[in-house]
């Protein structure tokens, strides 16, 4: 079978692994998300699939193939030399493949068709309606929007356009920097008027992220401005945490064009000095495709005009 240029028969013959059957790219993609991801579970989910469906694969291969391509191991999966080798191969046919995807959509002058989108929960919460007014305007183009705290790849074609906060966007990537986002703390207005709006940050329950999300740089602001906060829950996603707010459970930071918009928060504490740079990214092959380019405009009008419009709020 012959993959972008790449005959994955002749690979089987000269390879030290000695196929019984030639490699298809269902089978990389499987090894691929394995290796990547380290246990069943992380690579079920990138993969779409169940975690049954993924032991299940992975042992027919190496069945197959008379070769083990993975150690389990207590801290995961890890590749052997045989399933390094598989890896490696994979990760060329994934470039040749995704790279094709990017040129073809890259010459595509048709503003139709699927558009993924990159973003966080918290900002596809307060922009939705810049989200929905695109595809008013567009009917033709389908939008599918993932919402992660992880960084997701665009060489890998994980998205076409990310809307991310950041102040040091990637190299790699080209865009546009739609405005700042500054933050404060805000709590539920009846938590906040039982504790008191002039109390310090230590007096009141905090939520924090899930240890497993990354929290450090919540660990840090509250080392630095409430080290003797309490934490009362932590929770998986920024939507969460808000929701947690607007509950009364306890206090935490937002974004201060979503905190002054709801009549249910006050701010606990000055706004903070570090705002964060809100950027529309794409990569460069990317960026006059008549989709991209229709994506990243009529976002980065809305947006600035949000938060133009939250600016003026005291």
């Amino acid at each position: 079978m012959r993959i972008f240029g790449i005959n994955t028969c002749n690979f089987a013959r000269h390879s030290p692994l000695q196929y019984v059957q030639p490699m298809d790219w269902d089978d990389l993609r499987y090894v691929l998300a394995l290796a990547r991801q380290g246990n069943l579970s992380r690579a079920a989910s990138s993969l779409e699939v169940t975690r049954t469906t993924v032991g299940r694969r992975l042992g027919a291969m190496e069945a197959r193939l008379g070769v083990r391509l993975f150690e389990r191991t207590p801290d995961g999966f890890v590749p052997t030399v045989a399933g390094q080798d598989m890896r490696e191969m994979a990760e060329r046919v994934e470039a040749d493949v995704h790279g094709l995807e990017r040129r073809i959509l890259g010459r595509d002058n048709h503003l139709a068709g699927k558009l993924r989108v990159s973003t966080v929960d918290i900002l596809f919460g307060r922009f939705h309606d810049a989200f929905a007014s695109f595809v008013e305007r567009h009917p033709r183009v389908e939008l599918n929007v993932s919402m992660s705290n992880a960084l997701v790849s665009l060489t890998r074609r994980e998205a076409d356009v990310a809307l991310r906060l950041t102040n040091d966007p990637p190299d790699h990537l080209v865009g546009r920097k739609v405005g700042d986002v500054h933050y404060a703390a805000y709590g539920n207005r009846a938590l906040v008027h039982r504790i008191g709006a002039d109390a310090p940050y230590d007096a009141f329950p905090w939520l924090h992220l899930d240890e497993r999300e990354n929290p450090r740089l919540l660990d840090r602001w509250l080392a630095s401005n409430a080290p003797g906060a309490r934490v009362v829950m932590r929770l998986d996603s920024s939507m969460a945490i808000r929701e947690g707010i607007r509950a009364g459970i306890g206090v935490q930071l937002l974004p201060t064009c979503d905190g002054d918009a709801d009549p249910n928060l006050v701010r606990v504490g000055p706004i903070q000095d570090d705002a964060h740079g809100l950027w529309l990214l794409t990569l460069p092959e990317l960026k006059t495709a008549t989709r991209v380019r229709a994506f990243m405009d009529h976002m980065g009008d809305a947006l600035r005009t949000r938060l133009s419009e939250s600016a003026g709020q005291p």
